[in-house]
């Protein structure tokens, strides 16, 4: 199913304004006559009316714009030609590649856009949850899956568009606009300037802190309990509360049931060699299917490879350099394909393939590497996670683990899902000849919402 919004002026009202929800059914075409606009006062009266507006919240987020794939993209490729060579023709992504953007670059831009419909969604959902009256267990499910959604959007929006924690004081510095209530029509009031990162972050945590205790512990294609804790792990990992990311991220390995799949490369293929099913080791992901979704990291990192299923733009060029940086022996080392010339990673070629948000080799990292800062072995010691890891890729046990050990491990397990340049940031290294808090890191706010909204203040650069 697909929800769409009423295309208005700028993006910020698109995304304000969809307490009139636009509904089309199914993409059935002709349906769009009949069901095409429901007035604000009328669409949210029925429990049905609200979870087919959750529907439209996970139809946001699945967009190319958002977690359809160019966040990770973004993360992955602004100024990091270290590991990728970028030949695309799309010249917002060539800006970001080289840190060249302006305050009109389009996937900024769309990407903002994207979230802010994504929350608008899942505000109305969460304003109207009482009427979910058909059990108390699908009340608390709804609520938590729109509260899980909309944090991760806040979460998306203050990584990319503010200063990262570390980089001056978080309480001060500005973060994104915090927009906790549907609107249905647009005034001053709706004009709000950006809250503080530290401000975001307290919101992101409160909601993702309720979503766990609200979700149950599965919840077929939508997310669950272990979704939420992993989400929350995260969230903790970047404002270095390394105790709370540790102790969720062991909540999840212990509690969610899921393992790490024998085969490293299982996790991707999904469609091609797993029918569209997901994979056992995620915890968070969206689903792609030839009907609808979108999987812009298969657009951007994939390629026509000769199989069947596989696609792609070509546009991101694995370079040699980071494929030697693996050890000799790792499964990952050749987890490439050299095509025309060039090397592809494997995990994005699957036209069809489910997007990745979060897989459950993460949480081992995470809980690694927290142990071995706070000197605590909660779980399992920090030597035995990384060894997990690397045991499954066919590497040998380390004798001794350090922190530069599970960072480095991190990088190769995580590589091209969406982490380069946060983990740049949270780690504060630098991103090419760019130190890790330099302002061409951070995307601008979309100058067609600086425009319309006096309020908003554009980052230093731009």
């Amino acid at each position: 199913m697909k929800i769409l919004i009423n295309n208005m002026s700028n993006y910020f009202k698109a995304a304000l304004l969809l307490g009139t929800i636009t509904l089309v059914s199914c993409e059935k075409r002709l349906d769009i006559a009949p069901t095409a606009s429901i007035a604000d006062n009328l669409a949210l009266n029925t429990e049905g009316d609200v979870l087919v507006t959750l529907i439209g919240a996970y139809d946001g987020a699945q967009s190319a714009a958002a977690y359809g794939g160019d966040i990770m993209v973004l993360n992955d490729l602004i100024g990091n030609s270290t590991n990728i060579n970028f030949t695309g023709t799309f010249a917002g992504l060539s800006d970001a590649y080289q840190t060249q953007m302006v305050s009109d670059n389009g996937f900024a831009r769309d990407t903002w856009a994207a979230c802010y419909n994504t929350i608008n969604r899942c505000n109305n959902v969460l304003t109207a949850v009482a009427k979910v009256t058909s059990s108390t267990a699908k009340k608390n499910s709804v609520e938590g899956e729109a509260l899980m959604l909309r944090a991760s959007m806040y979460f998306e929006l203050v990584r990319l568009y503010a200063k990262f924690v570390g980089d001056g004081d978080y309480a001060t510095n500005p973060g994104v606009p915090l927009v906790l209530t549907p609107t249905g029509n647009v005034t001053d009031a709706n004009y709000p300037a950006r809250a503080t990162v530290k401000a975001v972050y307290d919101q992101v945590i409160a909601d993702l802190v309720k979503a766990e205790t609200l979700l149950p512990n599965s919840n077929g294609n939508y997310v669950s309990k272990w979704a939420a804790a992993a989400q929350l792990s995260r969230v903790y990992l970047m404002v270095k509360d390394y105790a709370n990311a540790r102790d969720a991220a062991n909540r999840v390995i212990t509690g969610s049931g899921k393992s790490l799949a024998a085969n490293f490369g299982s996790n991707w293929f999904t469609f091609i060699n797993n029918a569209g099913g997901t994979p056992g080791e995620y915890l968070f992901s969206l689903k792609v299917t030839a009907q609808d979704g979108t999987n812009s990291q298969n657009t951007y990192f994939g390629r026509n490879v000769g199989i069947a299923g596989t696609a792609g733009r070509s546009d991101c060029k694995i370079r040699l350099t980071h494929i030697n940086a693996y050890e000799t022996g790792d499964f990952r080392k050749g987890y490439f394909t050299l095509s025309g010339g060039n090397y592809y990673t494997n995990k994005h070629l699957d036209r069809f393939g489910d997007v990745a948000i979060i897989r459950l080799a993460e949480m081992f990292l995470t809980r690694a590497e927290c142990n071995q800062r706070l000197g605590t072995i909660i779980g399992a010691t920090p030597l035995a996670d990384i060894n997990r890891i690397r045991n499954r890729v066919g590497l040998t046990s380390l004798l001794t683990v350090s922190l530069a050990d599970i960072t480095k491990e991190r990088s190769f397990e995580l590589a091209f899902e969406g982490h380069t340049l946060i983990e740049a940031k949270r780690l504060q290294t630098t991103v090419g000849t760019l130190a890790w808090n330099d302002a061409k890191l951070i995307l601008p706010i979309p100058r067609r919402e600086t425009d319309v909204n006096k309020n908003l203040v554009q980052n230093a650069g731009y």
